[in-house]
């Protein structure tokens, strides 16, 4: 489905009963909300759940190029006002996660409880590099030249050999990115500076971390969740940076046992 929401046109579906708890899914950059596929089908019978796409992701508007994170929280917090959603659980993965932080910053009185997966919370000068030259990639050669090198920091080489579909399907979802939208969304993560602001967050929070993730490794989500008051945490055996996808069961289990604490 598509609404208009915050002046872009927002691709999105809701699965679940009605009146149960919303709880909202925040995609990664070069991805789009059937990342989520497997978590949805797990947690719709207790939860009302939204999936969405990210500005310039999916059958999301794609604006020119850069984007910000109060751009990309916005359109969350508008797609919430649109649907009349006062409250809701929140997960977010890599950007998705970024994306969250900052929901949960800006709009504290919105969200039951958060959940932030497999993301850095500020740059440094070889993360800034290292998108410097993906969007220099895929300015030059289109979106295509960045899925391979995307996929091998997403999943594990064991897991792209065993479940070959499940890969396929992770290229053809990079692949369908508009080029505006995987540029804007990089130039928003060069930018990412919520570390310093950690401390502020009040709700229950839970990091997830992936025990093979090269692109957000433990140690920095572990310093993380250190940062915020109360938070827990818990690792995803075996899986890279896309853990929803490489991990489902684990991944579903792990947010399903945290949030259903906080109603």
């Amino acid at each position: 489905m598509r609404i208009r929401a915050g002046g872009i046109e927002v691709g999105y579906d809701i699965a679940g009963p009605g009146g149960a708890p919303w709880l909202t899914f925040a995609n990664s950059i070069a991805s789009d909300r059937g990342m989520w596929r497997a978590q949805v089908a797990e947690l719709r019978a207790r939860w009302r759940v939204l999936t969405f796409d990210a500005r310039g992701h999916g059958e999301t508007t794609a604006t020119p190029p850069p984007y910000s994170f109060d751009q990309l929280v916005g359109d969350l917090v508008a797609l919430w006002d649109v649907l009349g959603i006062r409250q809701s659980h929140l997960v977010g993965l890599s950007l998705g996660g970024m994306v969250a932080v900052g929901a949960a910053l800006a709009h504290p009185g919105r969200i039951t409880s958060l959940t932030v997966a497999n993301s850095m919370m500020d740059t440094s000068e070889p993360f800034v590099k290292s998108w410097n030259d993906r969007i220099a990639l895929a300015r030059d050669q289109g979106i295509g030249a960045v899925v391979e090198p995307t996929l091998a920091r997403w999943l594990t080489p064991a897991f792209v050999a065993a479940e070959p579909a499940a890969a396929d399907a992770v290229r053809a979802m990079i692949r369908r990115t508009s080029l505006d939208g995987f540029i804007g969304a990089a130039e928003a993560l060069k930018t990412l500076d919520y570390r310093r602001r950690l401390n502020e967050i009040r709700m229950p929070t839970l990091f997830i971390a992936g025990t093979e993730d090269i692109a957000c490794p433990i140690a920095g989500i572990k310093a993380d969740a250190a940062l915020v008051p109360g938070a827990e945490y818990a690792e995803i055996e075996g899986a890279a940076h896309i853990s929803s996808i490489e991990q489902p069961d684990a991944f579903s289990r792990a947010v399903a046992g945290f949030i259903a604490r906080f109603i």
